[in-house]
């Protein structure tokens, strides 16, 4: 039996990104831009057209573009039940909008509101809170594409581990082997080298200029019971990052299965 699903939730976002509007459009409204800094998309350009967001192996989110006036909306419903495990009907589509609003001087602003409805159960609202949390970086990740790679093709370079650690702990450990460093920093990871852009919390974001160049996440979030995983996510720009994913995206696998973190 569905639930009835009468409790709203709504995320409002907004952000100040360079570029001009048909920049900006074609980083959030097109599966090459959309991989370049969020997640592998796959994307029909054109309202009624199908949308699916990789979110690792074996996982994603399948919608349909519900809005489409370049280059200043978009709109995609996605289905939250499914994506939850959920009975279907037991939650409504969570629909989210980009708008795209051009500014003088060579900036833009985009403004995304989510939305949707559900029961009233705690995992609820927990959800809805994540997500917030969870989207403001790769806003950051927009900002920097746009700013350094803007209409480029990226290559993704991905590792993950799980610990038998808090967040904060697992984060501290990260943060330390990496020497992170504050914002504005130089510094080398693992044999690649670039400069620190923001330090947020259990979050990083690095611009890599050598041997490739790109953008780099590095970040630790809670599985719950006491289990966290410590991550890495690259957006690379070059005829060679191909080549370089090949030869780093397992080294990158063992060192953080490897990480040595205080129990």
């Amino acid at each position: 039996m569905s639930a009835t699903t009468t409790v709203p939730y709504r995320l409002d976002l907004s952000v100040e990104v360079p570029g001009t509007a048909e920049q900006v459009w074609r980083a959030i409204a097109t599966a090459q831009g959309l991989s370049a800094w969020f997640l592998p998309t796959e994307l029909e350009e054109r309202e009624g057209g199908a949308v699916h967001f990789a979110m690792g192996p074996e996982m994603g989110s399948d919608g349909r573009v519900t809005g489409w006036d370049p280059p200043r909306r978009i709109a995609y419903e996605e289905d939250w039940a499914a994506l939850m495990g959920k009975d279907p009907g037991s939650l409504s589509p969570l629909t989210s909008e980009f708008l795209v609003e051009a500014r003088s001087g060579g900036t833009c602003v985009v403004r995304v509101t989510s939305s949707g409805f559900g029961t009233g159960a705690d995992w609820e609202q927990e959800w809805w809170d994540d997500m917030g949390s969870s989207w403001l970086p790769f806003f950051d990740n927009l900002r920097l594409y746009l700013a350094h790679f803007p209409g480029q093709e990226a290559t993704p370079l991905e590792a993950a581990a799980s610990h038998a650690v808090d967040e904060g702990t697992l984060w501290t450990a990260l943060h330390d082997a990496l020497g992170l460093g504050a914002e504005g920093a130089t510094i080398e990871v693992r044999g690649a080298t670039g400069t620190v852009e923001r330090i947020a919390e259990r979050q990083a974001l690095v611009r890599l200029t050598a041997p490739v160049p790109g953008i780099l996440t590095v970040f630790a979030h809670s599985m719950g019971s006491e289990t966290s995983t410590a991550g890495v996510r690259a957006y690379l720009f070059s005829a060679d990052a191909a080549d370089y994913v090949r030869r780093e995206e397992p080294t990158w696998q063992a060192w953080l299965q490897g990480l040595r973190v205080p129990v």
